[in-house]
């Protein structure tokens, strides 16, 4: 009987189930059933994961402090993931969950939903769309929400969220016109969704620039929330917008707020915030005693471990405003060692200390940290472009001072009398032996101490390994400040001139690759002075140590005392060991050249080096002074006389900027040594435009190139080349014929011209970027061929130039169809393709189905009815025409 009941009792319950688990029945017990199921059980799951997805993002976003930072943080986007990277699987596990509660436990039933957890499941779902970057999937599920469920207690966050989504596809007008509509339809709105809705309203007015109604609504936003962490970003994002309208007290109070929250705030806002207090710091009138006070408590706290790179850079832009260079570059090298993986701090340390090397003069120490700089800036950065043009600036300055210095020591010492080279070189193998027994000391301690600090095992390598005399191949010191003239040959002299000081073949270079002791050449030099000293010179035989006759008579008996003794090198002793040729006079001197042929040589390389480092001092850099001295130089050593006329007119025009009457001393050396010049006719007015003179027709030849006018140029160009045939700006005049020659005529025409440049100016500045084109670019270009794969297709229509006319209705009709489209992508433009034709282009059609019918359209639709034959060309081949010029090769080939 029991059992009878028991199994009665078993199928109602089995029944019960079955019968709640439709979700076409509108009854209690279903919608309680999928209601429950639905929260209880995906909901959970889903939550779980979404949650822990966000918690990994911020854990793994880095903010940009240097910046004004998002109001949310989000993940990487694909583009932006390095090798090894992986997209969030929490964020699919969500959506998996939320798509689960939807399809399992939606009951739509006669147009309403009646599962009151199913808005829950959408919303869940739209979230996890956004964090994976699928911006318009998520928007209609937050659509969704809006439109079906308008009662729903998420319809707020609906609103958020989806404002959201227009924000990140850059409809910031339209989220401001919803959310100032939801604020202004409804009066009772909970305190955490007003803050969210301002928060976003905040995030579009940064995005359009607007920042007194950000900072508006961002304070809203930071009275509202509930959450601390929100709070404190709040805040410091508010003092940032005060920041960047200049408002430096309210920027303060802002930043006080963030560092009062105490513990309430992640500790990036407190240290970040402190950093912009101290930016604010009065170097004048300012508490320096309060300043570093502060200062070094924060860098006592163990709690901001790894905060100390920005607060030792703050010390060390305070010694760089107060002008104390060496403790400016001390700081900013802690802060590069205590590096917290935050590059553009990184990226600053490295540009403030080129900076300071810059305006000290030394050019080789600011390019070496001014290409640590831009490793760490990526191209997208503002600073970038400026920052590697000013590189490869300073990268030609190097070279040329290089140049310089090697060609003087060389010349200078080669003309010294053969007692003077012996006593110069001896003082230099004099300097060299201390510095090697240096290095040697240094390396053993590093042998010794395998556990000490690389960094500080190797710096001695880093102090000594620019030591080399210039020379070909040798390292070389930065021309000087500008002072007298006997001042710089002493600077000049400081290093002697060398063709190699260390020859391949020898293995004085090893150490810096190897701690082994027989390695360094040093060491050992050491290791057989301490023998002689101890035991004679003995010769290698058996039983050396007891052969009475195996060295001088002092040294016979052995010495009982095995003790080694002290291993400092002296440096007599070294000198006399004749360990290396690198320690003998002759090792240099017959390096030496003695044909006056040769100095010569190297006197008018360096003249001609002169010259263009005076180009770039004046016409990049704007370093007057550094002008006039590298030009003044030209005329003390003897320069050719191309060199003569050009170097007068350019101090003429510096010191003119001065005011001096050495301008006029310059001005009349060219009336009177070159009365039939340009110069000349220039200052007498003989010439039809008195204004017109290389640089302004350069200029205005540029311009035109710039503008695209390239036809236009192309007829000024042969007459300027044979007008100023010989100049020193025919360089720059053949470079502009390049672009022209790329434009209208084709790769070949260009690889011609370019090939000219090389051969014709060997030496001119533009010649190695020249040479660099047609070695890396060149080749690139010349292997496109048509078929690549492309993914946009193109209609080009080809006309004749000049006919306005054409071009115009044609172009009036293609615009008319781009913006009919309704396509962003579709746009059209008017290229030139060589000296008669033009290409009318529609750009951007998906693919050359679509393109045929389109064209099609354009031919036969009333409203367009197109005459002109249009070409249906991937945008790869369209590329491959615009470069070769060979449009006929490709109709041939369809």
């Amino acid at each position: 009987m029991k059992n009878l009941q028991l199994k009665y009792i078993l199928s109602v319950g089995v029944l019960a189930i079955i019968l709640a688990c439709s979700t076409r029945k509108d009854s209690a017990i279903n919608r309680g059933w999928h209601s429950m199921n639905t929260k209880y059980n995906v909901h959970y799951n889903g939550d779980l994961a979404l949650q822990k997805g966000i918690d990994e993002v911020k854990a793994t976003y880095t903010d940009n402090f240097w910046d004004v930072l998002p109001l949310e943080r989000m993940q990487i986007t694909e583009e932006e993931q390095k090798p090894g990277d992986t997209k969030n699987a929490n964020f699919e596990r969500a959506e998996t969950k939320a798509t689960k509660a939807i399809q399992k436990h939606s009951m739509n039933i006669g147009g309403y939903e009646k599962n009151n957890q199913i808005d829950e499941s959408y919303l869940m779902l739209g979230k996890a769309r956004y964090y994976d970057h699928r911006y318009l999937p998520a928007m209609e599920a937050f659509n969704y929400i809006l439109y079906k469920y308008p009662n729903s207690n998420n319809v707020y966050q609906a609103q958020v969220w989806r404002e959201k989504v227009n924000l990140k596809l850059e409809n910031e007008q339209l989220a401001i016109k919803n959310l100032t509509r939801t604020l202004k339809g409804q009066k009772k709105i909970k305190s955490q969704d007003l803050a969210d809705i301002h928060a976003v309203l905040t995030q579009a007015y940064i995005q359009t620039n607007a920042i007194d109604s950000a900072i508006a609504t961002i304070k809203i936003a930071k009275s509202e929330t509930k959450l601390k962490e929100e709070k404190a970003r709040y805040t410091f994002i508010l003092g940032q917008l005060y920041e960047k309208l200049n408002y430096k007290d309210s920027a303060f109070v802002a930043f006080q707020e963030v560092i009062d929250m105490k513990r309430k705030s992640p500790r990036s806002y407190t240290i970040y915030s402190h950093y912009k207090q101290f930016y604010q710091f009065d170097y004048e009138k300012g508490d320096t005693v309060a300043f570093h006070k502060n200062l070094d408590k924060l860098l006592e706290n163990i709690e901001n471990k790894r905060f100390k790179d920005i607060l030792h850079h703050q010390r060390a832009v305070f010694y760089d405003n107060k002008k104390n260079e060496s403790l400016a570059i001390k700081n900013y090298n802690k802060s590069i060692k205590e590096s917290s993986g935050d590059r553009y701090l990184m990226a600053s340390n490295y540009r403030n200390i080129s900076t300071i090397y810059y305006k000290k003069h030394d050019f080789h120490n600011s390019k070496k940290y001014l290409d640590s700089t831009l490793l760490h800036l990526t191209e997208k950065n503002a600073e970038f472009k400026p920052l590697k043009k000013k590189l490869d600036i300073l990268t030609d300055v190097v070279k040329y001072e290089d140049i310089i210095n090697h060609a003087d020591s060389v010349i200078t010492v080669s003309r010294m009398s053969p007692s003077d080279q012996i006593n110069y070189y001896k003082d230099y193998i004099l300097k060299l032996k201390k510095q090697d027994s240096i290095a040697a000391k240094k390396m053993a301690e590093k042998a010794i101490l395998p556990n000490s600090n690389p960094k500080g095992a190797l710096k001695g390598k880093e102090d000594f390994g620019n030591m080399a005399p210039p020379g070909p191949g040798g390292a070389m010191n930065p021309i000087p400040d500008p002072t007298s003239k006997k001042e710089q040959m002493v600077n000049k002299l400081d290093n002697p001139p060398v063709v190699n000081p260390t020859p391949k073949s020898s293995s004085s270079s090893s150490y810096t690759q190897s701690n082994f002791y027989f390695y360094n050449p040093t060491t050992v030099a050491q290791g057989k002075i301490t023998f002689i000293k101890k035991w004679g010179d003995r010769k290698l035989v058996d039983n050396w140590k007891w052969n009475a006759s195996s060295g001088n008579n002092s040294q016979d008996n052995p010495i009982e005392d095995d003790t080694i003794e002290d291993n400092t090198v002296d440096i007599n002793d070294l000198e006399n060991a004749g360990a290396e040729p690198k320690y003998t006079t002759a090792f240099y001197i017959d390096q030496l050249p003695k044909d006056t042929k040769i100095l010569d040589s190297l006197n008018i390389e360096a003249n001609h080096a002169r010259f263009l480092l005076g180009s770039i001092f004046k016409e990049k850099l704007k370093e007057n002074k550094l002008a006039i001295n590298t030009y003044e130089d030209i005329l003390i050593n003897k320069p050719e006389q191309k060199l003569v006329l050009p170097t007068y007119y350019n101090l003429y025009q510096l010191y003119s900027l001065e005011n001096s009457s050495k301008a006029s001393e310059f001005k009349q050396k060219i009336v009177s040594e070159y009365p039939e010049s340009r110069y000349a006719s220039v200052f007498n007015n003989t010439t039809v435009n008195a204004e017109i003179n290389a640089d302004s027709e350069f200029n205005a030849l540029y311009s035109k190139i710039e503008k695209g006018q390239y036809r236009e140029a192309n007829l000024e160009i042969d007459a300027l080349l044979k007008k100023y045939d010989g100049d020193e700006l025919n360089a720059k005049f053949d470079v502009l014929k390049a672009k022209i020659s790329a434009r209208l005529f084709g790769l070949t025409a260009y690889k011609a011209a370019l090939q000219k440049i090389v051969k014709n100016y060997p030496k001119n500045i533009e010649t190695e970027k020249v040479g660099t084109i047609l070695g890396r670019d060149i080749p690139v270009l010349e292997a496109l061929q048509f078929g690549a794969e492309s993914k946009s297709y193109n209609l080009i229509f080809v006309t004749n130039y000049p006919n306005e006319a054409s071009h115009k209705n044609l172009i009036d009709k293609l615009n008319k169809y781009a913006k009919e489209s309704g396509d962003v992508k579709i746009k059209v433009s008017n290229d030139i393709y060589n000296v008669e034709k033009n290409i009318i282009v529609l750009h951007g059609i998906i693919n050359k189905g679509t393109a045929e019918s389109v064209a099609s359209y354009l031919k036969e639709h009333k409203d367009y009815k197109l005459k002109d034959t249009a070409i249906v060309i991937s945008n790869e081949d369209y590329k491959v025409i615009q470069v070769k010029k060979n449009l006929e090769e490709y109709l041939t080939k369809q």
